[in-house]
């Protein structure tokens, strides 16, 4: 029997992710380039300032020029990331399952939530998604409200059936009036003020995930490989 001498394929290295990203990023967002450079030329200028200011000899001076080089260069990875974001964002906005991508991918500590939808609309595909943390519960519709509002309700009366008196917050993630983004969901789900402790959080989403288990993600896209970039 032959033996395999092949060996098993090496992942990128950290260098060759960031130029993956960059390339990425840069066909949908042509004006990364500009906003990278001026990130990385406004530290660099600081830094030439200040060896003329405020360096007292010639290995201060180079020491503050290097200080702003190097700052330069972290403000121009950090414009990258931010873009490459958003334009992670722009392509699955609009798409089937984005909210659950997002969730899998970026949901915060102190959170449980699930890529599953806990409902479908078998006519539409729109879905409803839950998440619990200390602020209740929160039901996030990925669709319009018009469409939605059915599948949400219904999530509402399963909840409280299980959890009575849990606080229950809706989020609604599509274009019409009202909704939000999926670059907001984070950030929405930051603001709502804490109710339950860290406890009753757990009792909470153990009792709800002794209800039916979620419905297969809606065709569309793979939250396994999409995702958004992280900070």
């Amino acid at each position: 029997m032959a033996r395999s001498t092949g060996r098993p394929a090496r992942e990128p290295g950290r260098v060759r992710q960031l130029l993956d990203v960059f390339t990425m990023t840069r066909k949908v967002d042509p004006t990364l380039v500009w906003w990278m450079l001026l990130a990385f030329l406004v530290p660099v200028l600081v830094g030439i300032v200040l060896a003329f200011v405020a360096a007292g000899s010639v290995l201060g001076a180079i020491l503050w020029v290097v200080v702003g080089v190097a700052a330069g260069f972290l403000a121009a990875l950090i414009v990258m990331n931010r873009r490459a974001e958003r334009a992670a964002y722009a392509r699955m906005e609009g798409q089937q399952g984005a909210v659950g991508a997002v969730l899998r991918a970026t949901l915060r500590r102190g959170w449980r939530g699930s890529e599953i939808p806990v409902a479908v609309s078998p006519r539409s595909r729109d879905a409803v998604y839950r998440a619990v943390g200390r602020p209740g519960v929160v039901l996030i519709a990925e669709g319009p409200k018009g469409r939605t509002q059915r599948l949400v309700d219904e999530e509402r009366r399963k909840v409280l059936r299980v959890a009575p008196n849990t606080p229950i917050s809706v989020l609604r993630v599509g274009g019409d009036e009202g909704s939000i983004r999926l670059g907001q969901i984070n950030r929405s789900l930051a603001r709502l003020k804490p109710k339950l402790t860290r406890a009753e959080v757990l009792a909470v989403s153990n009792r709800l995930e002794s209800l039916a288990g979620g419905v297969p993600v809606p065709k569309g896209i793979d939250p396994t490989r999409t995702r958004p970039v992280r900070r």
